[in-house]
């Protein structure tokens, strides 16, 4: 195996060239995540869940003209959250920051939402929902250091059984000088742990105790494959949303296969997930500071990267959420 570590913060922001910012509202219990590319970087997606969200993921397609983003919105509050993009696109419009066309420029902001709005939060905001402003926050925000758990677009989400979160990991892959880093909104519509324990079904890939260090239950629950899904009466309030991220120089259609590769990680997180209730969905962006040597396998080690980053990205977020008054769900700290 090549030799893998975290980066030195586990966040995605390890990856040089990335910054990331949270603004929420406790009251709507919800919020927004904006990831901000320091440079113009080449991007794109996968949606692989049967109900998503979102706001330029069309452009992102390798066939696409555009190949480079400004920035991403992760946004709670379903589709009244894709407002948030519009924040992000007036900081970086004043930044002067966005895709030349002719004598106007237009940010490139792609976004993705999921559903928090049965978490007992208020949501009677008036005429306009609070989204635009929240993204607005979040992008001046952006900083390399951010905190984890029930931050911006983690502050509203769910599982099946407890809690969600704003999640985040790097890794460094040393055999070839590159570095991966993930960060994902965690809302689903399965567990992230085993059956009623504290086991994520991440553990086989967590480094150091990152979220708890427990490893895998023995003896294994019998039942462990039973489903719980969560408000199976009415399960259409989910999704993942997440942000897979690289030094390596990659072009557009790398760039998809990782986001394919990253989904792996979801698969290994939760149980179930990809479901036609859940939106899930992975940007991937590569910020090229490094060079890919292809001829020693690196796109391999670096999707197989993607898949475990990712997958303790969502144990992370869900590990370090907070409780909060008139929460629906316990926090994973608050199970015995």
């Amino acid at each position: 195996m090549t030799a893998w570590t975290a980066g030195p913060r586990n966040l995605i922001t390890d990856v040089a060239g990335l910054k990331v910012g949270h603004a929420d509202d406790a009251t709507v219990k919800s919020g927004v995540t904006a990831i901000l590319c320091e440079e113009p970087a080449v991007a794109s997606v996968q949606v692989l869940g049967g109900a998503p969200g979102t706001r330029e993921t069309d452009l992102l397609d390798p066939h696409n003209t555009v190949d480079r983003v400004d920035a991403f919105v992760l946004s709670g509050g379903s589709a009244f959250g894709l407002d948030a993009a519009s924040g992000v696109q007036a900081v970086l419009l004043e930044a002067g920051r966005g895709y030349p066309a002719g004598p106007y420029r237009v940010p490139i902001v792609p976004a993705a939402i999921l559903f928090d709005l049965a978490n007992g939060g208020d949501k009677e905001w008036g005429r306009y929902p609070p989204y635009r402003e929240l993204g607005y926050a979040a992008l001046n925000a952006a900083t390399r250091n951010f905190p984890i758990g029930s931050h911006g677009a983690g502050t509203g989400a769910t599982t099946a059984d407890l809690k969600g979160g704003l999640g985040s990991a790097s890794t460094v892959l040393r055999d070839h000088d590159i570095t991966v880093g993930a960060l994902a909104a965690v809302n689903s519509l399965g567990t992230t742990t085993i059956t009623n324990t504290r086991h994520f079904w991440a553990a086989p890939f967590e480094i150091g105790d990152e979220f708890g260090g427990l490893g895998m239950p023995s003896p294994f629950p019998a039942d462990a494959s039973r489903l719980r899904i969560k408000y199976r009466d009415d399960p259409r309030t989910n999704t993942t949303i997440a942000v897979i991220a690289t030094d390596a120089k990659l072009d557009k259609a790398e760039c998809k296969r990782l986001a394919t590769a990253a989904h792996d990680g979801f698969a290994r997180a939760i149980w179930p997930s990809h479901t036609p209730m859940d939106g899930d969905l992975v940007f991937a962006v590569s910020t090229g500071r490094k060079p890919l040597d292809r001829e020693r396998g690196a796109m391999i080690d670096l999707c197989a990267a993607a898949a475990s980053t990712m997958a303790r990205a969502i144990a992370r977020g869900v590990f370090a959420a907070t409780p909060k008054d008139g929460d629906k769900f316990p926090c994973w700290s608050q199970r015995a």
